[in-house]
């Protein structure tokens, strides 16, 4: 199941209305809420305000249920409970889930990387951020865990600046590996360690080894048990 399907089918049932009546409610049509509800087609922001101005609940309490972590990740979200609560505000993105870090991210490759990767029409939510660029890595073993294991998805945004101890997508060594690693400044040397800390660190030499910063980890969402 997608992490930004809807709780539609749920909450009609709990209301015991018809889509008839919701498409009443929202001004949208039928045929485009019973695609919402059955998870057979994408919703866009204006949507997501609709129903949750019809359903009397923040935007964020439509998302289906899933397990949730940042694992030292710098992720606040603040909302001032004397104003209005602002989707625009929050800065939403849905971002695509690939299953290989794209080279050069940015909103057409990582489409194109999502597809090639077996990962079409799978996104998950983000709010705080305008990174057009963020893609989603899909863990594929447990190469990581117990940091991360099979199943994880990694929110990765290259506009945001790292600094030693961050968990980063990289680019490095005579062979351009990219992988999921943690990354340490330590003088002239950048030092790339195992999440799990369970293999020899390397250490690259600035301005010398191959090395290159994709982007910086920025939340994980958890696999469901």
């Amino acid at each position: 199941m997608s992490s930004t399907k809807l709780r539609v089918k749920e909450l009609l049932r709990e209301r015991r209305w018809t889509t008839k009546v919701l498409a009443e409610k929202t001004g949208m049509s039928e045929s485009y809420l019973t695609h919402i509800k059955n998870g057979t087609r994408r919703w866009n922001e204006d949507a997501l305000r609709k129903l949750a101005d019809a359903f009397e609940m923040e935007p964020t309490e439509l998302f289906a249920h899933r397990s949730f972590r940042t694992d030292n990740v710098d992720q606040c979200l603040n909302v001032d409970e004397n104003s209005d609560f602002s989707l625009d505000a929050l800065k939403l993105k849905v971002v695509p889930v690939v299953g290989q870090i794209p080279t050069v991210p940015s909103a057409f490759n990582n489409q194109i990387m999502q597809n090639k990767s077996g990962h079409k029409d799978e996104f998950v939510p983000f709010f705080g951020s305008e990174d057009d660029a963020m893609f989603c890595y899909a863990v594929e073993d447990n190469s990581m865990a117990p940091r991360f294991v099979k199943g994880d998805r990694l929110v990765v945004s290259p506009a945001i600046w790292t600094r030693s101890g961050d968990v980063v997508a990289v680019e490095f060594g005579p062979e351009s590996e990219r992988a999921i690693m943690q990354v340490n400044y330590i003088d002239d040397f950048v030092v790339l360690e195992a999440v799990n800390h369970k293999k020899a660190p390397i250490a690259l030499v600035r301005g010398k080894d191959n090395l290159r910063i994709i982007g910086k980890v920025v939340a994980c969402h958890q696999k469901l048990s």
